[in-house]
């Protein structure tokens, strides 16, 4: 039971990435400026960033906690002799990323590249989030998914779930009510917004059977 929920969840989050795609084969996305995407507004769709600042914006007013994304190619063109050089300089690289943030912080990040995804924590809230939770649960398995999809839809999927998740996450330690959070309940706002990730949902399976029948065809 809890393997088929996971699969769910991993599908509706890797859908919300794909709204764009779904709706209209001519959209091309365009980049949205957020506080909370230190890097990677490009690689994030401009609806996700656009609710990624809503709930940014008030998980830091309700908690003074702020969360970011930052999200690269590649941290570095540079080939390393071996695996400890290059943890070594992934290690350095991630330390001045947050070395200008205000604490208390949260960045999940994101190098392509070099297929690594991490999520740095101040030290004055380490253990608020298990990073293991949300990295395994949330983010990892949207960005190894083998399908057809393109790679900027997993990345704008994952980043967007494994956010949220943060966010909920955040919020339930502190004891605060998001109402623009996805899992929020009594909101307008939110419920609009899980309307529309569930008709999402069932477009995306639509779409996915009418593709398997017709290879069938063929």
């Amino acid at each position: 039971m809890r393997i088929g929920i996971f699969k769910i969840e991993v599908l509706l989050a890797l859908l919300i990435g794909l709204t764009t795609a779904l709706i209209s084969d001519n959209y091309i996305p365009t980049l949205t400026k957020s506080k909370f995407i230190l890097s990677g507004s490009k690689m994030i769709d401009p609806r996700s960033i656009a609710k990624i600042d809503e709930i940014g914006n008030e998980l830091l007013e309700k908690t003074g906690i702020g969360v970011y994304i930052y999200a690269k190619e590649s941290y570095s063109n540079r080939r390393f002799n071996s695996m400890k050089d290059k943890i070594a300089f992934i290690k350095v690289y991630e330390a001045n990323i947050t070395k200008n943030l205000q604490t208390p912080f949260i960045v999940l990040t994101l190098s392509l590249e070099d297929t690594h995804v991490n999520l740095l924590i101040s030290g004055d809230i380490k253990g608020i989030v298990d990073k293991d939770t949300i990295l395994d649960r949330y983010t990892i398995p949207l960005l190894a998914s083998k399908d057809k999809n393109s790679m900027y839809a997993k990345v704008s999927a994952a980043m967007f779930n494994g956010y949220t998740a943060i966010a909920d996450k955040v919020a339930e330690v502190r004891g605060v009510k998001l109402e623009s959070g996805i899992g929020s309940d009594g909101t307008v706002a939110s419920t609009i917004w899980r309307v529309t990730i569930y008709t999402i949902l069932i477009i995306g399976l639509i779409l996915y059977t009418i593709a398997v029948l017709k290879s069938k065809k063929d």
